[in-house]
C-alpha cells in the first residue's frame, strides 16, 4: 500500500523522465518511470495511478493515442501532457479528451506543480 500518490512518468527521452521523476518526487508523489506507451499499458500497474505525465510524441503509440486507448479501456485517469511540439490542434485535441494539462518542453517546475495541485484539490486531498 502507497502512502504517496503514484505518478507514471512516460517519456521516451530518459533524462526528461529523469527529471520529471525528480521533480514529481520532490512534490511528494511517488513515480513510475516508462519509456514508451506500450511499456505503461503493459506493466499491469495501472489501477493504483493517479496520474499520467506523458510525452506526446515517441516512436510507436504517442501520447494522445495512449489517452484515447485508456479512454477506450474505461480508464479514466488524469494526464498531463508535456511536448517540444505542442501545436494548437494537439493542444485542444488532449483538453477535449480531458487532459488535465498541455505542456510545453522544457517544462517549467512550478506549471507541474500547478497541475498536480490541481488534482488533488479535485480529488479533496490536501
Amino acid at each position: 500500500m502507497h502512502s504517496h500518490p503514484i505518478a507514471s512518468i512516460i517519456d521516451d527521452d530518459e533524462s526528461v523522465r529523469i527529471a520529471t521523476s525528480s521533480l514529481v518526487r520532490s512534490l511528494g508523489w511517488d513515480v513510475r518511470l516508462y519509456a514508451s506507451a506500450e511499456d505503461f499499458l503493459a506493466s499491469g500497474q495501472i489501477a493504483d495511478v493517479a496520474c499520467v505525465i506523458s510525452d506526446v510524441q515517441m516512436p510507436g503509440m504517442s501520447g494522445l493515442q495512449l489517452q484515447r486507448r485508456l479512454i477506450d479501456d474505461g480508464i479514466t485517469l488524469p494526464v498531463i501532457f508535456i511536448s517540444a511540439f505542442a501545436s494548437d490542434a494537439v493542444r485542444r485535441q488532449a483538453l477535449d479528451d480531458g487532459a488535465l494539462c498541455v505542456l510545453s518542453k522544457p517544462v517549467d517546475g512550478a506549471a507541474i506543480l500547478r497541475c498536480l495541485e490541481t488534482l488533488q484539490a479535485e480529488r479533496g486531498e490536501p
